[in-house]
């Protein structure tokens, strides 16, 4: 029998259930899901799925039901009209065109009866601490844990405010439990100040980390280049299964 040591990713992914979690990362989304569509193409489908932010807002539409396709879809389709609602407050944008964007999109409204299971990382800002949330409405979920501060209003769970989940939790690991077989797809910063940070990889047993340098940059104000973004992740992810299942693999999307 081939260990990790000796098979490619892709057989390592097939050997036996694996969970998927994604970090966080300003407008990631589309290289979050372009890494989803790849491991869709070939049939590898997680029984878990963790993330904060990107990687949240990824991860639950697709384990609520929403195909890779049709992902990639709504996403070429966004356009910074569909979220984008200036309001006094502790933040730039209200957020409630983002929340009924989340809304309309999710095949189901809770986190029961999703295909894979599911753990949304959030920032509890009177608790200063990550706060997992694995059960009640979905959108809510999202919503806070996309909620960048100074972007975003503060989003009400239970009663408190609560913001992005990568504040605490990039790598959008809180709620993957121990024992997991895990593929970590990290988005690695491309902020000048935050390399050092970006590059720091958590370690943990049984994790394969698929981490892809050189993405188009997207924001607001740059949506033009998640196509380009989700595209470039496609093929890195393509190159990634057929590579020996190390503990990391870095890829590099200009190559």
């Amino acid at each position: 029998m081939r260990t990790i040591a000796t098979q490619t990713l892709r057989e390592h992914l097939r050997a036996a259930p694996f969970s998927l979690a994604m970090s966080s990362g300003f407008f990631g989304f589309f290289a979050h899901a372009g890494l989803l569509s790849v491991l869709e193409d070939d049939g590898l489908l997680p029984a878990r799925v963790t993330g904060s932010s990107a990687g949240a807002l990824v991860g639950a539409l697709w384990s609520a039901g929403l195909d890779a396709s049709a992902l990639e879809a709504e996403l070429r389709r966004l356009r910074r009209a569909d979220f984008w609602d200036p309001s006094p407050g502790y933040g730039l944008l209200r957020g409630a065109l983002f929340r009924q964007k989340l809304e309309a999109l999710l095949p189901r409204a809770s986190f029961d009866g999703c295909r894979a299971a599911l753990a949304i990382s959030t920032f509890d800002v009177l608790g200063r601490r990550t706060r997992v949330v694995d059960r009640g409405p979905l959108a809510a979920a999202i919503h806070a844990s996309c909620a960048v501060p100074l972007l975003f209003h503060p989003v009400a769970l239970d009663g408190r405010p609560t913001v992005d989940g990568g504040v605490a939790d990039r790598p959008g690991l809180a709620g993957m439990p121990r024992g997991e077989r895990v593929l970590f797809h990290h988005l690695t910063s491309q902020s000048p100040w935050r390399t050092r940070r970006s590059m720091r990889v958590p370690a943990r047993a049984d994790m394969v980390t698929v981490a892809i340098e050189g993405l188009p940059r997207v924001g607001p104000f740059r949506l033009e280049q998640g196509p380009r973004a989700f595209e470039a992740a496609r093929r890195a992810t393509r190159v990634a299964l057929d590579q020996p299942a190390a503990e990391l693999l870095r890829l590099d999307a200009r190559d």
